[in-house]
């Protein structure tokens, strides 16, 4: 066991250096990264880690860089790259501020288990502890937001620990994984060796089995007993798809997916009921809340989902199948508790369905269902002048056969995005979930664009979150990266205005985001949208056009599909408009909402926390 990070197979790799030539360590870093098949980092230099960004330029294999604007936009351009690809994102860099700026990132890459490795430069190790010009502790500051962290303070040490952080960050419960490295380390000239033993058994142990017979077969009896099973799958099924899709299909169980989960089983089939949870699907949470059975499987259960712990799935037995044992029964208890990892676990059931032939008949529990769906449809008013979000965005999954990559940032059109963005694979949807991170949306289409340079990636973001990494337009146009801005913009802070209408008496609590002196709600001229987002693109060389009637927005993003390179379409509408439905934070199904708007701020259907 201690020999299966050490053993996992390289291609085959000749070095630019002889075998007995001494070379620099940051040469050694490089071909450590080479060795493990990277071929595409998200790096800004420094002085602390240029050192790197020299021998990337000599890269033996084309190790490409892609030049962000910011720190915080290289880890998010690094996670949207792992989250289309599920191979390991790599980020790089510098010390102090370089690494402070990938902070955000690296936590957020924690919540959403995104497999991934930063490697940041640090003082000369005689300097410190000393205050070194931009010295800051870094492995103290992320020791509690990544998996696993060093310090490199032997060059000799290079090649374990880049074998070893990539294997941490890609196994078990996926993660960042953090290396730190002194610019002395990265000067200093050694002769690697290229088969150093790994030793991490005690992190080994720890990893799951798979499950045994007898644990699935018990899931089996409970899904015969069962008179209304629904399976509530989260970001863990990503990589189980077919797994899971075999399941569903053979037993007819309904199934739901989390905002992290969306795409691991195909939205058009009629046994998807959608996202449940805080603004999910009324359907799904009904069959959710009047389950018997719930088949938890690669979930958290986050509060965004559960809303009250103890009347979510209250009446249900709860089969808890995850990778990592501390969110077994950490929110919510389990009947049945499985440490396991979806694939091989679903692959287990399945063989025991294929066997067993059970006799499974959930017809009526599925027409129950269907009646919530025809009676509570994610639902919005058409209209015919201005443009409503969330025909906005099912226009745009119509017209990309909802084919496309979409990141978003974080808010409204998250939610939007979520629910009238149909998703048949997995890996189309980046999105932040546990952090929650404005400013994700284009950094993530960035990484996608590098990843999967032969699908279509659209950014749908808010003009909140879109400003808040909106110097990344740079890299758009320095490195012809065809990602598409599709830009919901309210000249607000959508959400949050959101819960202002509902719980606040429309107070406005610095919500606000366009020109003080003229707002473009009261004054409808085109002239007083602030920020104007059409005459940034055009200082950053990317093509931009605004679209305020519905009338042209098909046209609108059929110019923007069809342009060959990035483009935004700033979409202009109402900030009265709100994301329905809503289960309020700790509330329960029975508390959702599902009518109302920002127009109507005292009526009946308001509600107060």
């Amino acid at each position: 066991m201690q020999d299966l990070a050490s053993q996992r197979p390289v291609a085959n790799f000749q070095s630019r250096f002889g075998d007995d030539e001494p070379r620099k360590g940051a040469d050694i870093l490089v071909e450590a990264l080479e060795r493990e098949g990277v071929d595409c980092v998200f790096a800004y230099p420094g002085g602390a880690s240029m050192e790197i960004h020299q021998s990337l330029t000599k890269s033996k294999t084309g190790v490409r860089n892609v030049l962000c604007r910011h720190e915080q936009g290289e880890v998010f351009a690094a996670e949207g790259y792992a989250k289309c690809t599920g191979k390991v994102g790599v980020c790089i860099a510098t010390s102090g501020p370089g690494a402070t700026n990938l902070v955000t990132g690296l936590a957020d890459a924690l919540l959403d288990s995104v497999p991934m490795v930063a490697i940041t430069g640090q003082v000369p190790r005689r300097m410190i502890g000393t205050d070194a010009f931009q010295e800051t502790p870094t492995v103290e500051i992320t020791r509690q937001i990544t998996k696993h962290n060093y310090l490199v303070m032997d060059v000799n040490d290079i090649p374990r620990i880049v074998r070893e952080a990539f294997f941490l960050a890609s196994s078990g419960r996926p993660g960042p994984v953090l290396i730190d490295i002194p610019k002395d380390v990265q000067q200093q000239m050694s002769v690697p060796y290229w088969g150093p033993k790994v030793s991490l058994n005690g992190y080994l142990s720890r990893l799951p089995s798979p499950p045994s017979h007898p644990q699935m077969e018990r899931v089996l009896d409970m899904i015969k007993d069962a008179k209304r099973p629904v399976v509530y799958a989260g970001g863990g099924c990503l990589d189980a798809a077919p797994e899971l899709k075999e399941f569903i299909e053979s037993t007819g169980i309904p199934i739901t997916n989390t905002l992290m989960g969306l795409g691991c089983y195909p939205a058009s089939d009629e046994l998807c009921l959608d996202m449940l949870g805080m603004h999910g699907a009324v359907y799904a949470n009904y069959a959710v809340d009047s389950a018997d059975l719930l088949l938890a499987f690669g979930v958290r259960f986050d509060d965004r989902v559960t809303g009250k712990l103890e009347a979510f799935a209250a009446r249900a037995s709860i089969v808890h199948i995850d990778i990592d044992p501390a969110e077994i029964g950490k929110n919510k208890e389990a009947h049945c508790p499985v440490f396991s990892n979806i694939k091989p676990a679903l692959r287990t059931l399945n063989s025991i369905i294929r066997a067993d032939k059970p006799e499974l008949d959930f017809s009526e529990w599925r027409a129950d269902i269907a009646k919530q769906r025809a009676k509570f449809p994610f639902a919005y008013t058409e209209t015919d002048d201005y443009i409503v979000p969330q025909h906005a965005v099912e226009l745009l999954c119509k017209m990309t056969e909802g084919k496309a990559i979409i990141s978003t940032g974080v808010g409204q059109h998250q939610m939007w995005a979520a629910q009238h963005y149909k998703f048949d694979e997995p890996r189309n949807w980046l999105t932040s979930g546990g952090l929650g991170s404005m400013g994700f949306g284009l950094p993530a289409a960035i990484g996608a664009a590098a990843a999967r340079p032969d699908a279509v990636v659209i950014d749908i973001d808010g003009d909140g979150s879109f400003v808040m990494n909106i110097q990344e337009l740079a890299t758009l146009h320095a490195e012809n990266l065809p990602v598409k801005m599709f830009v919901l913009n309210n000249q607000h802070l959508g959400m949050v205005v959101q819960w202002e209408d509902r719980f606040y008496g429309a107070n406005r609590g610095h919500t606000y985001l366009g020109s003080p002196d003229k707002d473009y709600a009261v004054t409808q001229d085109e002239a007083d949208i602030f920020p104007d987002f059409v005459k940034i693109c055009e200082g950053f060389r990317v093509p931009a056009e605004r679209v305020v009637r519905k009338a042209d927005l098909k046209d609108a993003i059929q110019r923007m599909l069809d342009h060959d390179g990035p483009y935004l379409l700033d979409v202009m509408f109402p900030h009265q408009e709100h994301v329905l439905p809503m289960v309020p934070g700790g509330g329960t199904f029975k508390d959702t909402i599902t009518t109302g708007d920002g127009r109507t701020p005292e009526t009946k259907d308001m509600k107060t926390l």
